[in-house]
């Protein structure tokens, strides 16, 4: 079975838009999720061991299973390799670059990496909302960073009025077609928006009392606003009829805008090809990983699709129009047809 790969998430966003902090409440509230972050300086980054701050070629544990190491743009290949290690067993890997980094740039260089436990995991822009007009005119290459963004935070939305802020969301929006944009405060973005989470072990409990860290959790935020499904939509799709290859891709080749993440397995039943398959998509990026079936799993396929803006019942259907059973009869064509399962391997990690 191959190894799922890690994803290696860019978050960019000029200098004062916000994205320590959110590196910050992302490594504060990882859970049981191990965090690989890859950043310039140590500066900003709230740990114990300052005594690092500003080093570069250096790598520090946060306490929470976390690493964090400070590297320049020349080394950020090593430092994936280091991480990216199965010792390690970072679940996650996040890049923050400088403010003023080209973001293609690392992309480029994450893409061109020959490790093979790593993947590409989308980019990040955090945006200021209330100085956006003024670092637009002093960087007009924003525009460009936004357009190739797979996810938009517009942070600081406490700063600015609701009419200004949808007028800015309006604006973000017609710069990335498709793209989904998140308002946040204080970088505050739900891990699970760009990453899975671990859940600790004391939330695996079906029942057990609130902790004294989920309520200072609670109290940490503006309530009900911050929670998960008042950022974005999530809409869950589960069928234990396969589903047929090509127009699944085809679904996913078309996927609507704001469609931001889509997570889970797929069960295809096709000729030779009848392992699960997990499916990763983040942005415009798709991958697929195969594995066995355990031996008491249920052959079914479970995806949840997260965007802001999506049209859940359309999307439901779109995926219930996928399933062999709900396919018009196809000359020559059914479930032990492997031909249908080329576009699924182009992408499928091998």
């Amino acid at each position: 079975m191959a190894r799922r790969q890690i994803p290696v998430i860019v978050l960019a966003g000029f200098l004062g838009s916000g994205k320590t902090t959110l590196l910050n409440h992302l490594l504060s509230t990882s859970g049981g999720t191990r965090i690989g972050a890859v950043v310039n300086d140590f500066g900003s980054i709230e740990i114990d061991a300052m005594s690092v701050a500003g080093q570069v070629d250096s790598m520090v544990s946060l306490g929470n299973g976390c690493l964090c190491c400070a590297v320049d743009s020349s080394e950020l290949d090593g430092f994936l390799d280091r991480l990216a290690r199965p010792a390690a067993r970072i679940d996650v890997i996040v890049v923050e670059a400088s403010g003023l980094a080209e973001p293609q740039e690392i992309i480029r260089m994450i893409l061109a990496s020959e490790n093979k436990n790593i993947v590409y995991g989308g980019l990040v822009e955090v945006v200021d909302a209330a100085e956006f007009d003024r670092t637009r005119a002093r960087h007009p290459e924003l525009d460009r960073h936004i357009g190739i963004a797979d996810l938009v935070v517009l942070n600081k939305a406490d700063r600015v009025q609701d009419a200004a802020r949808a007028s800015l969301e309006d604006r973000l929006t017609e710069l990335a077609p498709g793209t989904p944009v998140v308002p946040a405060s204080y970088g505050r973005v739900d891990p699970e928006l760009l990453f899975d989470c671990k859940p600790r072990e004391d939330h695996v409990e079906a029942i057990r009392q609130l902790s004294f860290e989920d309520l200072c959790h609670e109290e940490d935020g503006d309530g009900h606003a911050d929670h998960l499904h008042a950022a974005y939509q999530s809409v869950e799709f589960v069928s234990d009829e396969p589903m047929h290859p090509r127009r699944l891709m085809d679904f996913l080749d078309a996927r609507p805008a704001g469609l931001y993440r889509i997570k889970g397995f797929v069960h295809f039943g096709v000729g030779g090809h009848r392992d699960k398959f997990s499916l990763h998509a983040v942005g415009d990026f798709l991958r697929f990983y195969r594995s066995p079936w355990a031996r008491s799993e249920p052959r079914a396929t479970q995806l949840v699709m997260i965007g802001n803006g999506i049209d859940a019942q359309a999307l439901s259907e779109g995926l219930d129009a996928c399933r062999w059973g709900h396919l018009p009869a196809e000359a020559g064509e059914g479930p032990q047809d492997a031909d249908s399962m080329w576009g699924v391997l182009r992408y499928a990690q091998s």
